[in-house]
């Protein structure tokens, strides 16, 4: 599976695009996870030049920060499976999201 095929690239806001957006009110756009553990990674914006996004992760730890497509694509989960794109996620708005 392609994680970020292009059909789905020119539908992300730029890097910082939504920046004067509330953190509550920023959409969820994509969501990667991993399949074997649970963390889960959402997308609002992404820099096609650095393959860099800006979003949430649901980890150990949950924060929003910037994470990369390079990484996304050599994580291995514990059972050595890789990271994968929700097919049936849908758009949602950060203060939406039951974690």
């Amino acid at each position: 599976m392609k994680l970020l095929p292009k059909e789905v690239e020119v539908t992300l806001p730029k890097l910082y695009a939504t920046e004067n957006v509330a953190l509550k009110e920023k959409m969820l756009l994509v969501k990667y996870f991993t399949p074997d553990s649970s963390w889960s990674w959402y997308v609002c914006e992404y820099d096609k030049e650095e393959r860099l996004f800006f979003g949430f992760v649901d980890g150990n730890f949950p924060e929003w920060g910037y994470f990369s497509l390079d990484e996304l694509l050599d994580v291995v989960g514990p059972l050595g499976l890789k990271i994968e794109r929700d097919l049936y996620f849908s758009p949602i708005k950060f203060k939406d999201l039951k974690l």
